[in-house]
């Protein structure tokens, strides 16, 4: 038979070789020595109980290596203005692609960051109004409220010929609002918490913190600057004194023979208070500036953030205000009924970002919407929507449990979208806890046993009816189910709310019982936080632990953020016989090398920077003298590496017992944290770590009544079970909780359900039932009532 006619099959080609990410030996954070082979092209889901290492693993070894690697392609010039990425601790790191991180990040809080701003429908949207807008008022920069209108005149050459000197004007048009600067939200100064005017600034009239009659640089400057009379009391004071009193622009003043700036006492708190991060001032500044301060809607763009110009050109009756305030889902349907051949290519892309929404289960947003309100599950699907259309294949997508905050209702939409990635031709990798998206998986990887140091090891990795049958954590509770309670509690009491109209609510009135286990739930976007956090009458004693993110550098770690790092530095001192402040590493027992980072930091100039663990503390962050001192056998730097369980036995009893240290260690432990370090940077933490940190830091608060909002966030199912313990023991001690969650074993465990719906958005915002889990269950008359009814209806039965 000749060679033409041979039906041998051909030989594989050398790239077909490659479909494995290869890693070996990897030993980041907790990781021991982790090798392990990640097929290309399937849906890879990471799995483990809370702090075993999936992040580790997935986030801070591949993703990070391939985004590295990426960053090297550039020239060290253009690195120099890119995120320094150390190279992660592994032995062998093969068959890398492109990894694109869609994570639980919160976007920027900047107040001129809207969704539509940061996923672009608003750009296409201004292109759309400076096209078929009527009247037209000008270019896309006519309708961004982020671009002021610029005017310009005066003379310039034209070098043409004989050169002669022209008369020139300038404009650009832009949509910013003049008084709001585009912000749609101005503030007001009330100023009688500024100052008693009854009083003279001779006599302190001044009730600003820290603005003492005698303070040289604030006080003084006022008295002495020549502009008003320092015994006069304010209210005596002169049109003019008082216009320089409080809006006069710097200027240089000698008071004392020393030259300081004067300025007008309003710009001055603006500049002083209102610049600054409100979570980051001390806590008496911060009370001052809630009283001081009220942020008001704009009263001349009525909180559109847009000129008067912007708001005139219109199309088909909308201006682009009222496109950007309505409901996503709405304006996709305008913009689909919109029929011009001129930019029918733009409408194209626009009714596609817009269905991304909607198809994502964002569609209840508004364009409009700042981005810094956007919990980290929404952040993370609107993170998601560029990527559903994009062109690329073969690149590596990964996720930081993208099913946060979203109804059961809604997990089968975002499964479907993670598959669809896949089909696409990519490698998908997905850290996630809830069994609706593991069994999804092509392939799944467990990590454990436990956390912290108890974890870090490949348990298990195959396909969902392996892991099932492997015996590990994960398996074992996979088909878990928690039963209905045979008998609730009785409320005793209750909290009213009325008339609630906040955001997408609907005059909602409703009880919410004390004494209980009360749980609010919905789909996204039905109105449970705006009810819970945004409708609870004030001085109702209510204790919030919301999942807004913790304020803290890498030299802040869980016994600072937690107040435990003052008992154990004053038992150390009384130990000792030294000062307490010896053993911060943030003042006076901080290694005078690092200044107690246990890190130092080498600018290579226009290469990126190094970091290296400091020479002369060996990364343990205290002077060398001060590790000599002793508590029960450990000094300082070691009993800041220890786990909150260890910490907890260690100053429960003997020499080193400190019953102060000992009653917040076992808060720690309580909510499920007993595997952290203390000295851990809050940096590291995910997020439902950080939300469980708050709720150990809030529970030695005397509030009658705990607003969790999703605590399950982050929690292992074998983790589940220990936080409906913690929630028992505190509704128990007399506390009345109230849960806004969307996992049905909290459903489940519940005294009482408050169930909002029936959709999101303005389809939402109503209660649609009110009652206990067994007659939701029951009636199975919501979206929650039937998926809570088919999760108790199968499985494993567990009473927690």
């Amino acid at each position: 038979m000749s060679m033409a006619e041979s039906t041998d099959p051909p030989a594989p080609h050398a790239a077909d070789g490659h479909d494995l990410i290869r890693v070996h030996g990897a030993r980041v954070n907790n990781l021991k020595d982790v090798s392990v082979e990640i097929p290309k092209r399937r849906l890879t889901v990471f799995t483990g109980v809370s702090g075993s290492g999936k992040s580790s693993l997935v986030f801070s070894t591949i993703a990070a290596e391939s985004q590295r690697l990426i960053n090297e392609t550039y020239s060290a010039f253009v690195q120099g203005f890119m995120p320094t990425l150390a190279r992660p601790e592994v032995d062998v790191l093969d068959g890398l692609t492109t990894a694109i991180i869609v994570d639980q990040q919160r976007m920027g809080s900047d107040p001129r960051s809207t969704v539509g701003t940061a996923t672009d429908a608003n750009a296409m949207l201004r292109i759309l109004f400076s096209r078929l807008g009527q009247p037209h008022i000008g270019s896309p920069q006519a309708f961004s409220f982020n671009i002021p209108t610029v005017r310009a005149s005066g003379a310039i050459t034209v070098e043409r010929g004989s050169q002669k000197t022209e008369k020139a004007t300038f404009t650009r048009i832009g949509g910013m609002c003049t008084r709001c600067e585009g912000r749609g939200s101005v503030t007001d100064l009330d100023l009688a918490e500024l100052y008693d005017d009854s009083k003279s600034l001779a006599e302190g009239a001044f009730t600003i913190p820290g603005w003492k009659s005698d303070s040289f640089w604030t006080v003084r400057t006022y008295a002495e600057s020549g502009f008003v009379d320092p015994d006069k009391p304010i209210r005596d004071y002169t049109e003019k004194e008082l216009h320089d009193f409080l809006h006069k622009e710097p200027v240089k003043v000698k008071v004392d023979g020393v030259n300081l700036t004067y300025e007008g006492l309003i710009p001055k708190i603006q500049k002083s208070f209102l610049s600054k991060d409100r979570e980051a001032m001390q806590p008496h500044i911060r009370a001052f500036v809630d009283r001081a301060v009220t942020f008001t809607t704009c009263p001349e763009c009525e909180g559109t953030r847009l000129s008067q110009d912007a708001r005139s050109s219109r199309i088909a009756g909308v201006n682009i205000a009222d496109a950007c305030a309505m409901q996503i889902s709405d304006l996709a349907a305008w913009i689909g009924g919109l029929d011009e051949p001129s930019v029918a290519p733009l409408l194209a892309a626009l009714r596609h970002t817009l269905d991304s929404f909607v198809e994502i289960g964002l569609g209840y947003l508004s364009l409009d919407r700042p981005s810094g309100t956007l919990s980290g599950g929404e952040a993370q699907r609107v993170k998601m929507i560029r990527h559903l259309g994009s062109a690329l294949t073969d690149v590596t997508y990964v996720f930081d449990e993208p099913t946060i905050g979203l109804h059961p209702h809604d997990i089968q939409r975002m499964n479907d979208l993670l598959l669809r990635l896949r089909d696409k031709g990519n490698t998908v990798l997905v850290v996630e806890h809830k069994p609706e998206t593991i069994v999804i998986a092509d392939h799944v990887v467990d990590i454990g046993p436990g956390a912290g140091t108890a974890g870090g090891t490949i348990c298990f990795e195959g396909s969902v009816e392996g892991l099932r049958a492997g015996g590990t954590v994960t398996g074992r509770h996979l088909d878990d189910r928690a039963s209905l309670k045979e008998t609730v509690r009785t409320p005793k009491g209750a909290l009213k709310i009325r008339g609630a109209d906040r955001h997408n609510l609907q005059n909602v009135d409703v009880d919410i019982p004390l004494g209980v286990l009360c749980v609010v739930t919905g789909v996204a976007g039905s109105g449970k936080s705006s009810l819970i956090h945004g409708s609870i009458p004030p001085g109702a004693g209510v204790v919030s632990v919301d999942q807004a993110p913790i304020r803290g550098s890498r030299r802040s770690n869980p016994a600072t953020y937690t107040g435990l790092l003052d008992p154990i530095r004053k038992a150390f001192a009384k130990a000792n016989g030294v000062k307490p402040a010896l053993f911060s590493a943030n003042s006076e027992g901080a290694c005078p090398t690092c200044n107690g980072a246990g890190v130092t930091y080498m600018d290579l100039g226009m290469m990126a920077g190094v970091a290296t663990t400091c020479e002369e503390c060996e990364g343990k962050r205290f002077h060398a003298s001060v590790l000599e001192h002793h508590l029960g056998g450990r000094d300082i730097s070691e009993v800041l590496a220890m786990p909150v369980v260890e910490a907890g036995e260690f100053f429960g009893a003997g020499e080193a017992r400190t019953p102060a240290a000992h009653a917040i260690l076992g808060r720690l432990a309580d909510v499920g944290l007993g595997y952290l370090r203390l000295g851990q940077p809050l940096t590291t933490l995910s997020g439902g770590e950080r939300q469980r940190l708050k709720l150990a830091t809030h529970m030695a608060d005397r509030g009658g009544v705990y607003v969790l909002d999703e605590p399950t966030t982050g929690l292992h199912l074998a983790d589940v079970e220990q936080l409906l313990g913690l929630l028992d023991r505190l509704v128990e001690s007399g506390t009345s909780v109230i849960v806004i969650e969307h996992h049905q074993a909290v459903m489940a465990h519940a005294d009482w359900i408050v169930d909002l719906g029936p959709g999101a958005g303005h389809d939402g915002g109503r209660i649609v039932f009110e009652g206990t889990p067994a007659d939701l269950v029951a009636a199975r008359s919501t979206l929650t009532g039937e998926h809570l009814a088919a999760y108790v209806g199968t499985g494993a039965k567990v009473a927690p």
